[in-house]
């Protein structure tokens, strides 16, 4: 296990790239906490913009938020695990650059997992769209267990806390997309149960150029995490698939 040097530490993993529209409005959001004991580590994937410029400024404010910049761009998931490396809390939480969170977030979800000795908790979160008009709650289940998440992700990645005094290894496995979902399945396959605090905690932007908002694309990396990450066989695949088709659809459609 990773040396733990606070064991009240909340560590914000954050990767950014080409953020500088929106990592004023993340980073002050985890600046607004009630809960004080973060620390926020920035791992900036080789950006082109004005994004370090603006993180660098956060620093010199505010000595909680550490930035690690890369060389070149290497996607998200070595970003996080870089981010992680050099964590020293006990906590890890999730916040990509485009996210928020909303202030007692990291209070009321630490509570949660104190009270009831959970290593894994999500909450339920605001999807934001850019007209504002469409905006709505991402409702959740109370827990979900390995074989639920093999037919549909309930878990939002800006939601998640991890409890390192009980996961002994958390790393995201390195495909471009959807290795936070590849993560929630290793702990879960390992024995670790999510739990969900019913809250609405965390606000997700929607954007439409984004990985995760091509149908296709997202789909495709479904079904390589399930063959390539998770070595289901084919027929399991199929099954689990249809079943992850049919959430989607039926959240499209609703």
């Amino acid at each position: 296990m990773d040396e733990i040097k606070d064991q009240n530490l909340v560590s914000v993993i954050t990767p950014t790239y080409n953020s500088e529209t929106y990592i004023r409005d993340t980073i002050e959001s985890v600046r607004e906490q009630t809960y004080p004991h973060w620390e926020m580590i920035i791992v900036d994937d080789g950006s082109t913009d004005n994004t370090i410029s603006i993180i660098e400024k956060y620093q010199n404010e505010d000595n909680r938020i550490r930035l690690i910049p890369l060389k070149k761009n290497q996607g998200a998931a070595v970003a996080r695990n870089k981010a992680m490396k050099n964590a020293q809390g006990r906590y890890i939480a999730f916040l990509d650059s485009d996210d928020q969170w909303l202030p007692e977030k990291l209070e009321r979800q630490l509570l949660f997992m104190n009270q009831h000795d959970y290593a894994f908790s999500y909450t339920k979160y605001l999807e934001v769209h850019s007209d504002d008009q469409h905006n709505k709650v991402v409702t959740i289940p109370d827990s979900v267990e390995y074989n639920d998440l093999l037919k549909n992700c309930v878990i939002g990645c800006l939601t998640v806390i991890l409890d390192r005094n009980k996961i002994d290894k958390i790393e995201m496995v390195n495909i471009r997309a959807r290795q936070d979902y590849a993560l929630w399945l290793n702990l879960t396959r390992r024995g670790f149960k999510a739990f969900g605090l019913q809250e609405t905690l965390a606000k997700y932007r929607v954007r439409h150029n984004s990985i995760s908002s091509n149908k296709i694309k997202m789909a495709k990396q479904n079904w390589k995490v399930y063959r390539e990450v998770e070595k289901l066989s084919l027929s399991k695949s199929v099954w689990y698939f249809m079943h992850y088709a049919y959430f989607k659809l039926r959240k499209y459609i609703v």
